[in-house]
């Protein structure tokens, strides 16, 4: 029997879509299609509008043909590295978190008055990239909130209670302290990292969900 390759539908903490036979916890979209429907291969820019969002994977019994003639579904391994990359809960199939989001992203972010969809999506638009290109910030680790993810020794770990968790596509492998005083290179978005600093809890793979 030949096995199908994988679709190129695996977003990375960095924001890349690349095809891996692993499989994903939460999935998302970027606004609409950047695939073509027949040969089910991205097209163009990786996304069509600055509407990245987070989405359960099962919701009201809904089907969906991955890669077919709608928006081009992408997955993540969990909430956490769907943040990295700049996408926010959905609203519809995650309205409890996306409340929650909203309010922590208000709050973080010294906003006057609850920010809207298009609000947010513009703010993190600008956040998220320079050009088509990742936009990262430097930052002391000790300064940065559980659940931001930053670049070590060229790779992606995750932060969590004064640990470094390195990221792969099944999940996270074993702890290493952090170092007092250490800096990285940032890849979740500063206004996303304000948000999680504020109080929001994202959801975390297994391996890391104690």
């Amino acid at each position: 029997m030949t096995l199908r390759a994988p679709l190129q539908n695996r977003v990375t903490p960095d924001g890349d879509i690349v095809a891996t036979p692993a499989r994903g916890h939460f999935m998302g979209n970027r606004g609409g299609k950047i695939h073509d429907p027949k040969t089910r291969t991205l097209m163009g820019r990786p996304w069509a509008s600055r509407r990245w969002i987070c989405c359960v994977t099962r919701f009201k019994g809904r089907q969906r043909t991955v890669m077919g003639d709608g928006y081009t579904e992408l997955f993540f391994l969990d909430e956490v590295t769907a943040l990295a990359a700049g996408h926010r809960p959905c609203f519809e199939c995650r309205r409890d978190d996306a409340k929650r989001f909203q309010a922590a992203f208000q709050s973080g972010n010294d906003l006057d008055r609850v920010p809207s969809a298009d609000v947010m999506d513009k703010i993190l638009h600008g956040d998220r990239l320079v050009g088509r290109l990742k936009r990262t910030f430097s930052s002391r680790l000790d300064d940065l909130p559980d659940g931001a993810m930053v670049l070590v020794d060229g790779a992606a770990h995750a932060l969590k209670a004064g640990y470094l968790f390195r990221w792969s596509f099944t999940g996270y492998d074993v702890p290493r302290r952090v170092a007092p005083g250490a800096s990285a290179e940032v890849l979740t978005p500063v206004s996303i990292c304000a948000a999680l600093k504020a109080g929001y809890k994202p959801n975390w793979h297994e391996s890391l969900s104690g």
